[in-house]
C-alpha cells in the first residue's frame, strides 16, 4: 500500500471507530435505562452474524433492559472467547454530546460526564470483531457479553444465566489508562447498613428519659478501624443521618459504609467487627441495633501464568503495545465472572477521569484497544495461547 493510500485508509478508519463511539455515546443509557443502547448493540451483532439474546437482569431493578448475550460459530475448533463490556454509565448521563479537541482527546461538553466507561469497551469489541470478519480469515468460536447494571455493584451480571457461557476465558474491557494494561485481580466489596434505635426525649425536660441513638453510634464508630485497615484491605463509614431536631434526644441513627479487601474472608471478618462493635456499645447504653450486609463483589485473583495472561502479553507484543500487569480496588463484571468458573483479566479500554465531567478518552487509545480485540481473537482463533 503506497503511503497516499496508507493514509486514506487510516482517516476512513479514524472517522468511522469516531462515528461509532459518538454514536453509542450520545445515547441515555444511565444504569436500568439501557434500552436504547441494548436496542442498536442487538442490531450490530446481528448485523455480523451472531446469534443474539437478551435476558431480563434488569427487571429486578425496574429496569428497562437485560445483558446481551452473543454468540458465533468459528470455523476453527479451538476454544472461544469470550469479550465483554458494560452498557449502563453513571450521571449526569443524559443529553451527552462528544467533542473532539485539537489535541486527540474526545470529552463531552463538561456538563455530563463523557460515557467512554464503558463506551469506549463496546466500542472497542466491536470494532475488533469487525476487523476479525472483514480480513477473512479462518476464526473460533466468539462470544460477547454486554451487561446491564454494572456501576451498581455489577447487578446486570448477577442476573445473567452463566450455563449460556462456553468459554472458560474472559477479557473485559473496563479499566481505566491506556490501552495495555490489564487488572488480575480485584477485591470484594462489602457493604453494610446499622441501624441504632434509643428512645426519644425532651433535650431539655427530660433528657435523662431519651436513650440517644447518635452517641451509642459514635461510640460503635470510634472503636472500628477506619482507611487503609493493612495493604490488602480498606474500611470507610461514608454516611451518618440520624435526630429530628435539636430539642430532642435522638431516637434512631442510621450508619453506611463499606469494606473491600483482596482477602474475602478478612472482609468477612472485619464486617463481623464492626457488628460486635455496635453490639458492644448500643447494649451499654440500652439501645438497640440492626445490621444489613451485602456482599456486592467478591474478590478475585488470575495467576499471571493463566492462558489468558499470556494471550493478553502475546497480543500486545504482536501489536507493539508495552503491556502492563496490575490490579485495581474497584469491582466489574470479571469479579462475576470468576464466581462462576471463567477465568479473566480487566483490560484498559483507553477511559480517564472516569465518573467525572472531566472524563475522556483518545482517538489512539480508540483505535489501539480495538486493534486489541481483534489480535485477541486472532491469537485465540490460531491456538496460540
Amino acid at each position: 500500500m503506497n503511503q497516499s493510500l496508507h493514509y486514506e485508509y487510516l482517516e476512513k478508519r479514524v472517522n468511522s471507530i469516531l462515528s461509532e463511539f459518538r454514536k453509542l455515546t450520545e445515547m441515555d443509557s444511565v444504569s436500568f435505562c439501557e434500552r436504547s443502547m441494548a436496542d442498536c448493540l442487538k442490531k450490530k451483532l446481528n448485523a455480523m452474524g451472531f446469534f443474539v439474546e437478551e435476558d431480563d437482569a434488569g427487571k429486578p431493578y425496574g429496569g428497562n433492559a437485560g445483558n446481551v448475550y452473543g454468540f458465533l460459530k468459528g470455523a476453527l475448533g479451538c476454544e472461544p472467547i469470550l469479550l465483554s463490556a458494560h452498557m449502563d454509565t453513571v450521571g449526569p448521563g443524559i443529553g451527552k454530546k462528544t467533542v473532539l479537541q485539537k489535541d486527540g482527546r474526545i470529552t463531552s461538553k463538561g456538563d455530563t460526564i463523557l460515557g467512554a466507561d464503558d463506551v469506549a469497551g463496546l466500542a472497542e469489541i466491536l470494532w475488533g470483531i469487525r476487523s476479525v470478519l472483514e480480513s477473512g480469515k479462518p476464526h473460533g468460536d466468539m462470544e460477547v457479553l454486554f451487561t446491564v447494571g454494572e456501576e451498581p455493584y455489577t447487578k446486570g451480571s448477577r442476573g445473567f444465566d452463566f450455563s449460556k457461557i462456553k468459554s472458560r476465558k474472559a477479557y473485559v474491557f473496563d479499566l481505566s489508562g491506556a490501552v495495555g494494561k490489564a487488572a488480575l485481580r480485584a477485591p470484594s466489596l462489602i457493604s453494610f447498613q446499622v441501624t441504632v434505635k434509643g428512645r426519644a426525649a425532651h433535650a431539655g425536660f427530660e433528657p435523662e428519659k431519651g436513650i440517644h441513638a447518635i452517641l451509642a453510634a459514635s461510640r460503635a464508630v470510634s472503636r472500628i478501624a477506619h482507611g487503609r485497615v493493612d495493604e490488602d484491605t480498606t474500611l470507610n463509614i461514608g454516611i451518618i443521618q440520624g435526630g429530628t431536631a435539636t430539642n430532642i434526644v435522638p431516637e434512631k441513627c442510621v450508619i453506611s459504609g463499606e469494606v473491600r479487601s483482596y482477602d474475602h474472608e478478612k472482609a468477612l471478618r472485619l464486617v463481623e467487627q464492626v457488628k460486635e462493635a455496635f453490639e458492644k456499645e448500643t447494649r451499654l447504653l440500652r439501645a438497640f441495633m440492626d445490621m444489613d450486609v451485602s456482599v456486592d463483589l467478591k474478590a478475585f485473583h488470575t495467576d499471571k501464568e493463566e492462558a489468558v495472561v499470556r494471550g493478553f502479553e502475546g497480543a500486545c507484543r504482536q501489536l507493539g503495545i508495552t503491556s502492563e500487569l496490575t490490579e485495581t480496588f474497584g469491582g466489574s463484571d470479571c469479579n462475576t465472572f470468576a464466581e462462576h468458573g471463567i477465568c479473566g483479566i480487566v483490560l484498559s479500554c483507553g477511559m480517564y477521569e472516569v465518573h467525572s465531567v472531566r472524563e475522556y478518552t483518545t482517538v489512539s487509545d480508540l483505535l489501539n484497544g480495538a486493534a486489541l480485540a481483534a489480535e485477541l481473537i486472532e491469537m485465540c482463533s490460531k491456538s496460540a495461547f
